[in-house]
């Protein structure tokens, strides 16, 4: 198999920096989005399966099905046990791989950027080489939506960077869905005209 194709292409189309502060090169520049005129889109509106220990309520309503939650017991010993197994998988890691086996330490900015990336991903801007953007854009919406909750519901308790890299994360994100959508429904309005079929 041609290793080539399995690389992946990325395009880093942030305005800003880690910090919050404006990228070189970018102070004027308009927020760039995939081509869709010329790519296949796929809408995927089907919703990930719910666990069946989990009951949905409609927004805004509390739910009375919810099950107990665990014993603050439990919930300790279960938190115990998960950080046991991460160690072992850890010193299993550093001993087959080294250095390049250490797992990186979980915080906020990386939650973030995860869904940033993921967005990117979905919206067609991150792709194999040589592929053809594939455009989830109600899955993009869904992680920016996830971003805004995540801001919504840490209010009052993220340090000035964080605040500002959701900031500015949401502000970029929102504004290429919106390039984004408005190409796709010029796109629906004006098709291109298919080719005449060939003189025989």
């Amino acid at each position: 198999m041609d290793e080539k194709k399995q690389d992946f292409v990325v395009s880093d189309r942030r305005r800003f920096g880690d910090e919050g502060e404006v990228r070189p090169g970018n102070e004027q520049a308009q927020d760039s989005v995939p081509t869709v005129v010329e790519s296949a889109v796929v809408i995927q509106s089907a919703a990930p399966a719910t666990p069946a220990t989990v009951a949905t309520a409609a927004p805004g309503k509390e739910s009375e099905e919810l099950p107990e939650p665990p014993t603050a017991e439990e919930q300790h010993e279960q938190s115990e046990s998960y950080k046991a197994s991460a160690r072992k998988l850890d010193d299993l890691f550093a001993t087959k791989l080294g250095a390049q086996g250490s797992y990186p330490e979980m915080h906020f900015d990386k939650v973030i950027e995860s869904f940033y990336m993921s967005a990117l991903i979905q919206m067609g801007a991150i792709r194999q080489e040589g592929e053809t953007p594939q455009v989830d854009i109600i899955g993009a919406r869904q992680t920016i939506d996830s971003i805004s909750i995540l801001q919504d519901k840490t209010k009052g308790n993220l340090t000035d960077r964080e605040q500002t890299l959701i900031q500015n994360v949401l502000f970029e994100l929102r504004m290429a869905w919106i390039e984004l959508t408005n190409a796709i429904a010029a796109r629906a309005a004006n098709p291109p005209t298919p080719p005449a079929p060939p003189q025989k």
